[in-house]
């Protein structure tokens, strides 16, 4: 089994589209996906409401995932994290144990633009098109992301 994490600040806007996204691509036989927060705002608490909606306008339902803070043991249990931006990825390499766990950890969006270091926009505050556009981005990650594992 192949774990995937997401990691963004809240876990209720970007990472809970990313799991969704990324899990509606792979084989849940042989994968599995996660999301998780750096921040401990919305611990329990299901995505935003503009997250679930747009998800559902593109045929996925995550209205079932709850937040969580990421967690050091994370490293142990996920092959790869996925992080949103530059200050989730110092967030979650700083909580890093050795070299091995800061190898694990990656940009999202590296996947689908190597090596731009381009992060995925916190829609929090914007409107329902901010939504739509890290949907879009996200997607096309994932689909590099399912591509790439399936190959390995």
């Amino acid at each position: 089994m192949i774990r995937i994490l997401m990691v963004c600040l809240g876990n209720i806007c970007r990472s809970p589209l990313a799991h969704g996204i990324l899990a509606s691509k792979l084989d849940a036989d042989y994968f599995e996906v996660d999301s998780a927060g750096t921040s401990n705002y919305h611990i329990g608490n299901l995505p935003d409401q503009r997250s679930i909606a747009v998800a559902r306008k593109n045929g996925l339902d995550i209205s079932n995932q709850t937040g969580r803070q990421f967690i050091v043991n994370d490293f142990e249990t996920y092959d790869y994290i996925y992080v949103m931006d530059n200050s989730n990825f110092k967030n979650v390499v700083k909580m890093a144990r050795n070299a091995a766990d800061i190898t694990k950890v990656k940009l999202i969006l590296n996947e689908s633009n190597p090596d731009k270091d381009l992060e995925v926009p916190d829609p929090y505050y914007g409107g329902r098109s901010g939504f739509d556009d890290v949907y879009k981005m996200l997607d096309e990650s994932c689909s590099v992301i399912t591509e790439k594992l399936s190959k390995s």
